[in-house]
């Protein structure tokens, strides 16, 4: 049997900040919106973060309502990277684990320039 080593006993959801990679500098903040598909298109709300695993053209209007793009996947060719910088939009990409950590509704700040997602908590 093979044994595997413990790192850590915090949950990964425990975690408050997240890093990516600056595809489209700037700051946003707002409520995360997971969106992975056109099914998802109705609750995207105007100034959410938009998070994904990897845009397509077909989720370019939440893109266009959203206050900041972040991707589990993508580099700066992605297609989140490129049309993020075409809408001004803040952007970070290559996240891996946005999806799987961030939940629908929680509030959080995106600092694209520096490569950080953080989670604002109660009271901040």
């Amino acid at each position: 049997m093979k044994k595997i080593k413990l790192v850590s006993e915090e949950p990964i959801g425990a975690a408050t900040e997240l890093k990516g990679i600056c595809a489209s500098p700037g700051q946003g903040r707002g409520i995360v919106c997971i969106v992975n598909s056109a099914g998802d298109l109705q609750k995207m709300k105007e100034g959410s973060v938009l998070v994904s695993h990897a845009t397509d053209p077909s989720l370019v209007v939440a893109m266009k309502k959203s206050s900041a793009i972040v991707t589990d996947m993508g580099g700066l060719a992605s297609h989140a990277a490129v049309v993020s910088r075409e809408l001004g939009v803040p952007c970070l990409v290559g996240t891996k684990i946005a999806t799987k950590l961030l939940k629908d509704g929680e509030l959080v700040h995106v600092d694209a320039t520096h490569g950080i997602l953080r989670r604002i908590l109660a009271g901040e």
